[in-house]
């Protein structure tokens, strides 16, 4: 029996107010936390990397638009002229095509075995990673009686998908395996693009260029957010920023080029005073040294901000920083607000906003913003801003 691909739901948005703001309102609104998404700086923000690049430009909405809402972000790109899409699964291709009609979808995970009549009949692209997904996508042209649109992609140093260095040379002696698909770029993925001057990028835009000349007919793509950063030395045919869209800096330890597009603040829910010695959290990993005020908000790791924030992190309110004590933990944060009296219960804690980016919390965490948006819950009241 034929396999068939899933679907899967990227949320439901609602308008609430005006033609310019669209919310999905949790029963608990008061005290909800507000993650709001700037949609016009997404569009903003690819509109400066499509005139950095200086040529064809897509946009990566994988992961639900790294979590901020595809069914939002997608048709907004395609209303400003992006033409090109990629998502990483099937599923997300299939709900995607529910809410675009932009030509183009390209799936960088592939086909899976079994989805091929998915894929002809929604009109998606599949990444061929292996020798075997061109097997099973030439024999799906066989079937359709008719060539299939493809991007071939070929590892040159990540050592995960692709084809690999022997694969590669297949093709190269015996040009067959490709017979029957419309192949329309070649494609490779950077490894330290942001890293300047690091020397796998170098190895890989040699071997890259190498691939290139052998497929002298075939268009080229390799520069992700980072990589188009790097101008003429990973320049091609098609760019696919990913994290840039979303206000990440592409360029780490300089300023941010990029328009922020995400928000994120808490309302304090309680304030308890603590004598000196009295500790906060889980395993009182924080004790007080004075006499202290401690506020909480209804933030924790079941929202997606780690563990690893703990004694860590620091929330902004009215520009003054606000430092999380003791330990994150499912639904709760504390934070010590002592020298900070016009905090009280109600008043908003800025996680992610002007003062705060999205990179200043991942790097509290130890980690990276592609996972700090990507981890982002559904608890929040989630308030967009169209373009």
């Amino acid at each position: 029996m034929r396999r068939r691909c899933g679907r899967v739901s990227t949320g439901t948005w609602r308008i609430i107010a005006s033609a310019s703001i669209c919310s999905v309102t949790p029963p608990d609104a008061v005290t909800a936390p507000v993650l709001s998404v700037d949609v016009g700086a997404v569009v903003a923000n690819w509109r400066s990397l499509a005139a950095l690049h200086g040529g064809e430009t897509a946009a990566v909405v994988k992961a639900d638009a790294y979590g901020l809402g595809a069914e939002l972000i997608a048709p907004a790109l395609a209303r400003a002229g992006c033409q090109r899409f990629f998502v990483a699964t099937a599923d997300e291709a299939i709900a995607l095509r529910g809410v675009i009609a932009a030509p183009w979808i390209a799936v960088l995970n592939g086909c899976p075995a079994g989805c091929e009549g998915d894929f002809i009949g929604q009109a998606l692209v599949p990444v061929l990673n292996s020798l075997a997904d061109c097997a099973r996508w030439q024999g799906a042209a066989r079937a359709a009686g008719r060539a299939l649109p493809a991007l071939l992609h070929v590892d040159t140093g990540m050592s995960r998908l692709g084809l690999d260095a022997g694969e590669w040379a297949a093709v190269l002696r015996d040009r067959s395996c490709l017979n029957g698909i419309e192949l329309q770029f070649v494609m490779s993925h950077l490894v330290s693009a942001e890293v300047a001057d690091a020397p796998e990028t170098a190895a890989q835009v040699a071997r890259f260029a190498a691939i290139a000349a052998a497929m002298p007919d075939v268009a080229t793509s390799l520069a992700n957010s980072s990589g188009i950063f790097l101008g003429d030395t990973a320049r091609s045919d098609l760019a696919r920023p990913g994290v840039a869209l979303y206000g990440g800096n592409p360029v780490p330890g300089q300023p941010n080029p990029m328009r922020a597009v995400v928000t994120l603040a808490a309302p304090v829910l309680q304030i308890r005073v603590i004598e000196p010695g009295e500790t906060v959290g889980y395993n009182g990993t924080w004790r007080a040294a004075r006499r202290s005020r401690i506020a909480t908000i209804g933030v924790g790791y079941a929202d997606g901000l780690p563990r690893t924030l703990s004694n860590r992190l620091t929330a902004r309110h009215d520009g003054r920083v606000v430092p999380l004590v003791g330990r994150v933990s499912m639904d709760l944060m504390t934070f010590d607000v002592t020298d900070l009296p016009d905090i009280v219960p109600g008043a908003m804690l800025d996680l992610i906003g002007p003062d705060h980016a999205v990179d200043d919390l991942a790097a509290e965490a130890g980690t990276i913003a592609y996972e700090i948006l990507t981890s982002l819950g559904q608890r929040y009241r989630r308030v967009a801003k169209s373009v």
